[in-house]
């Protein structure tokens, strides 16, 4: 929360991706007391780069931009209550809202914590015997410096990133024998819980809508485990995905009323609005599919760790090379456990509660890859709906270390990888204060 509150005050305004198009969401609802449209000339590419190039000066309003209006509005009726409180006129002319920008970024940030506790609860819950994995996983998703900025703006990411928190821990308690829960820990989850989570998630944004199919499987390895009749299997499904639907269905039945049949999730208008924006079509016949793979490549690991402003803001190639080195090594770690089984042997509830993250990490890549077929958005932040299972890979290979070298010391040493964590903290006040802040000041 510190850094975080640290990124939301120095961050120059508007200086966060999308971040005048969610705001002015936020706005439509407090002011014109109705869920925005999105409209023909939402999505203005040239006023977009002028903005960006003159970095957002106050003469240049940000209210034509309003290409965000398709969102699920779940995030934005929470920050409409904080809009609402700071009333953005106290600002005074040209200030664009400054205090209230503040407000809506600090609120955001809070959500981004809850990430981090929901980090440290599900690592907590696969793997109780080992507190210090648990304690390197919330670190982990805590200091990444993108996602550091990314929770430090106003963005539906926040409540995204936490919502699949919750949902990634109900699911774990859902498929945990009995016999396998730890003393002081919840029982058992019930499956509307999960369907009210998952329904949360459906009013929050499309890069969450993998969960159902998580949830469903869950479901057959629970119907297994006990050995459920179909009808038991049956009555369990209905109790999880009818509140998952039935809330989903509120937004659903609106884009269809506004948007028209198929356009449940209103995707189709979003890709009828954004003219102008990069499409990977056209990238591929300047550059030839090698190159634009490439580009793929280096600018999601770039701005999956840190690539600020609207991407413009880079940092040095050494910091970059140290992070790469750091991402191998991480990965090096991983395949040492899963190939030295001497050294960490999982029970077959751990197995499961490792694919099922595993698959939250694969569908979360596959929308993402998905979503860059069509338009050139290589930007590592849309990975972060998954970054709770990422987290605990990164704690897990971080681990090896530990394991490694206390069997060389003689002596335990499982708090080693949080020496890394502590790194990633300071990275990220030498990020903001060396490459953010003179570039956008």
């Amino acid at each position: 929360m510190a850094i975080g509150t640290l990124y939301a005050v120095f961050t120059p305004p508007w200086q966060v991706p999308d971040e005048p198009a969610h705001y002015n969401y936020i706005r439509a609802l407090v002011e014109d007391r109705a869920f925005p449209v999105l409209e023909a000339g939402d999505y203005d590419q040239a006023y977009l780069e002028e903005l960006k190039t003159k970095g957002f000066p106050p003469e240049k309003p940000i209210a034509p931009l309003e290409y965000e209006d398709h969102q699920p509005p779940l995030y934005y009726l929470i920050m409409a209550v904080i809009y609402v409180t700071f009333d953005p006129a106290q600002d005074g002319p040209g200030q664009d809202a400054r205090a209230t920008l503040l407000a809506l970024r600090l609120a955001s940030l809070a959500l981004g914590a809850g990430i981090v506790a929901c980090a440290y609860v599900l690592a907590g819950e696969l793997f109780p015997e080992r507190p210090f994995l648990a304690l390197t996983t919330a670190g982990f998703v805590a200091f990444v410096p993108q996602h550091v900025a990314v929770m430090a703006g106003v963005s539906n990411d926040s409540l995204a990133g936490l919502i699949a928190g919750l949902a990634l821990i109900l699911l774990v308690r859902y498929i945990r024998p009995r016999e396998a829960v730890p003393r002081g820990y919840v029982r058992e989850t019930h499956g509307e819980q999960i369907g009210v989570v998952i329904g949360l998630g459906f009013l929050t944004k499309t890069t969450i809508y993998f969960l159902p199919f998580l949830a469903a499987l869950a479901l057959v390895w629970r119907w297994r485990q006990e050995g459920w009749t179909a009808r038991r299997a049956a009555r369990e499904a209905l109790r999880m995905f009818l509140p998952a639907l039935l809330l989903g269905a509120l937004w659903w039945g609106r884009n269809l009323a506004v948007y028209g049949w198929p356009d449940f999730f209103a995707l189709q208008r979003h890709e009828a609005v954004v003219i102008g924006q990069p499409r990977t079509v056209e990238w591929i016949a300047q550059l030839g599919p090698a190159e634009v793979v490439r580009r793929l490549l280096v600018t999601t690991f770039n701005s999956w760790w840190g690539q600020f402003g609207w991407m413009g803001v880079v940092m040095d190639r050494w910091v970059y090379l140290a992070l790469l080195i750091f991402t191998l090594g991480i990965g090096a770690g991983l395949m040492c456990l899963l190939f030295a089984r001497r050294i960490v042997s999982l029970s077959t509830f751990e197995r499961k509660g490792v694919a099922l993250l595993a698959l939250t990490l694969f569908s979360s890549l596959a929308l993402y890859l998905g979503y860059n077929a069509t338009f050139v958005q290589h930007q590592g932040r849309y990975l972060f709906s998954a970054i709770v299972p990422t987290a605990l890979g990164a704690a897990a290979g971080l681990s090896a270390y530990g394991l490694v070298a206390a069997r060389v010391f003689k002596r335990p040493l499982a708090w080693l990888p949080l020496t890394a964590i502590a790194l990633m903290a300071v990275l990220d006040v030498f990020a903001l204060f060396r490459f953010i802040v003179p570039a956008l000041k």
